[in-house]
C-alpha cells in the first residue's frame, strides 16, 4: 500500500514497541478486515470504509515491522536464521480479507441497490486464479531456486492487478455502493488479465 520506506518509517516510529509484534498486526488487519465485510454486508459503508483503510495499513505495516526487526537481530547476533510463520499468517489473513470483502460488498450492493450477484462471483473467480498462479509458482522457485528475492516471504508475480489497485477498488466499492457492481464487472476484467500474465510469467521464470 505505501512505498517500501515510508512503510519502515511508519514501522519504526510508530509501531517499534516491545509489545507490539508483526504476527499481532496481521491480525489486528485480519479483524479489522471482517469488520469491513461484516458492515457493507450491512450497508454501513462509510463505517467499513474506514475498517477497510486501517485494516490494510496494518498489512502494509507488519511485513516491515517483521524485517526491521530481523535486520537489527542479524546484526546483533550475525546470524540470519528467521521464523517464516509470520509470512504464511499474513498471506491466509489477505486471502480470508479479500475474500469476504468481496462477499460483504455483494450481499450489501444486491440488498440495497438491487445489483447482481455475478460480478463480484467473477473477482472471486479471478483471485482464485491469481492466488492459484502465484502460489504454485512460489512453491515450484523455492523447491528449483528460482526465487524472486523481494523481501517477501513468498516469490510474488506482481501484475497490472495488485495489492494497491485493490485497496482502491475496495475503497471505490465502499465510496460508491450505488455503482459496486459495475465497478466490479471493470475490476473483474482486470484480474482476469492479470491471472493470464502471471500464468504466463510463471511458465517462463520456471522453464
Amino acid at each position: 500500500m505505501f512505498d517500501t520506506s515510508l512503510r519502515r518509517a511508519l514501522a519504526a516510529l510508530a509501531f517499534d514497541r516491545a509489545w507490539i509484534t508483526p504476527d499481532r498486526l496481521t491480525i489486528a488487519g485480519l479483524v479489522l478486515g471482517l469488520g469491513s465485510a461484516a458492515t457493507a454486508a450491512a450497508q454501513l459503508w462509510w463505517v467499513s470504509l474506514a475498517l477497510w483503510l486501517v485494516s490494510r495499513v496494518f498489512d502494509g505495516l507488519d511485513g516491515s515491522l517483521a524485517r526491521l526487526r530481523r535486520e537489527r537481530a542479524d546484526a546483533a547476533d550475525g546470524e540470519t536464521g528467521h521464523s517464516e510463520a509470520g509470512g504464511f499468517l499474513d498471506i491466509v489473513a489477505d486471502f480470508t480479507v479479500y475474500g469476504f470483502t468481496v462477499f460483504g460488498v455483494g450481499v450489501g450492493a444486491t440488498a440495497g441497490f438491487d445489483a447482481p450477484w455475478w460480478p463480484f462471483v467473477l473477482v472471486l473467480v479471478g483471485y482464485y486464479l491469481n492466488g492459484g498462479a502465484f502460489l504454485a509458482f512460489s512453491s515450484i522457485a523455492e523447491r528449483t531456486n528460482r526465487q524472486i528475492d523481494d523481501g517477501r516471504s513468498l516469490s510474488f508475480l506482481g501484475r497490472i492487478a495488485a495489492g494497491t489497485e485493490t485497496i482502491i477498488v475496495h475503497s471505490l466499492w465502499l465510496i460508491f455502493p450505488f455503482v459496486a457492481w459495475q465497478i466490479a464487472v471493470v475490476w473483474a476484467v482486470f484480474v482476469g488479465i492479470s491471472a493470464v500474465q502471471r500464468m504466463f510469467a510463471g511458465y517462463r521464470a520456471l522453464r
